[in-house]
C-alpha cells in the first residue's frame, strides 16, 4: 500500500513537472504590421482571415505612411512595412532596413471627394472647392501622408490649390481625414477610395490623371525576429483571398495597373 502511495505521488509530480515545462514555453509573438491608414478597412479583414488559417496573431498599427517609416528608421520594432506608396519601401530598402526580395507590389489606390451628407453642401469636383459656402476642406497632410501628396496634386493640377489655402484643414493620415468629414468638423474632404464607404458621406471617385498613381507596396523588415510568419503574411495579401478583399474594398491589384 505503501508503495503504491508513492508510486502515484510521483507520478503526480512528474506530471505536474511536465505541465509546467509544456506551460512555460514561449507562445508565437504576433506579428507587428505598419500599415498605411487606407488600409484600415481591408487589413482588418485579412488579418482576421490570416490569423483563422495560420493561428498567427496579427497586430496592425495604422498610420501615415510617412510616419511609419520614421518610426522604423528610428528602430520601431515592426514586422512588415505596407505603405500607401512604394517610395516609402524603397527608401527604407535603401538604408538596409528591408529584406529587399520580399518587397511587393500589392495595390493601387484612388482618391475621392467625399461630402458631410448632413452639410446640406454640394461638391462634385475639385472645382466646386471655390464654392464660399464650403469653408474647410479636410485633406491628409501632404508632407507625409500619400494620399494627401495625392489630393494636393490633384489639386494643383486643375488649378485650385491656391485659392482654397485658408480652407485646408490637415489630417495626420486618411483615417483621421475621413472623421473631420464624417463629424462635419470639415464638410468637404479628399481620402482613399478605401475608407470612403461610410454612412456619413458621399463620394465622387476623381480621375486618375489627376495624380501620379498611388502605388502601395509592401516588404519585410530586416530586424524582424518572425520573418516567416512575415513572409507568409505578405503572401496571403497577394493570394487570391488577399486580393478578393482588397478588390472589394476599392483597390486595383497588380497586373491591373
Amino acid at each position: 500500500m505503501t508503495r503504491q502511495i508513492l508510486w502515484l505521488l510521483m507520478t503526480l509530480l512528474l506530471g505536474g513537472c511536465q505541465t509546467s515545462s509544456e506551460a512555460a514555453s514561449p507562445a508565437a509573438e504576433p506579428l507587428l504590421v505598419a500599415a498605411a491608414s487606407d488600409l484600415r478597412f481591408a487589413f482588418s479583414e485579412i488579418g482576421e482571415l490570416f490569423e483563422a488559417e495560420t493561428g498567427q496573431k496579427v497586430i496592425f498599427t495604422f498610420g501615415s505612411t510617412g510616419n511609419l517609416t520614421t518610426q522604423i528608421e528610428n528602430g520601431a520594432p515592426f514586422d512588415i512595412l505596407a505603405a500607401a506608396n512604394v517610395a516609402f519601401v524603397d527608401r527604407l530598402t535603401a538604408q538596409g532596413l528591408t529584406i529587399p526580395e520580399t518587397q511587393q507590389l500589392y495595390a493601387q489606390g484612388r482618391i475621392v471627394l467625399v461630402v458631410n451628407r448632413n452639410s446640406g453642401l454640394q461638391a462634385n469636383n475639385l472645382e466646386d472647392l471655390r464654392n464660399p459656402a464650403i469653408s474647410r476642406i479636410a485633406i491628409a497632410n501632404p508632407e507625409h501622408a500619400p494620399y494627401g501628396m495625392a489630393a494636393r496634386e490633384a489639386l494643383q493640377k486643375v488649378g485650385v490649390w491656391a485659392d482654397i489655402q485658408e480652407k485646408l484643414v490637415l489630417g495626420e493620415n486618411v483615417s483621421q481625414t475621413l472623421q473631420f468629414v464624417q463629424t462635419g468638423d470639415a464638410p468637404v474632404g479628399i481620402v482613399a477610395l478605401s475608407v470612403a464607404d461610410v454612412p456619413e458621406v458621399t463620394g465622387t471617385l476623381l480621375p486618375a490623371e489627376l495624380h501620379e498613381p498611388i502605388n502601395q507596396a509592401l516588404a519585410v523588415i530586416k530586424s524582424t525576429a518572425n520573418e516567416e510568419a512575415a513572409r507568409a503574411f505578405i503572401a496571403f495579401v497577394n493570394s487570391p483571398t488577399g486580393r478578393e478583399i482588397m478588390k472589394r474594398y476599392g483597390f486595383l491589384l497588380p497586373g491591373e495597373f
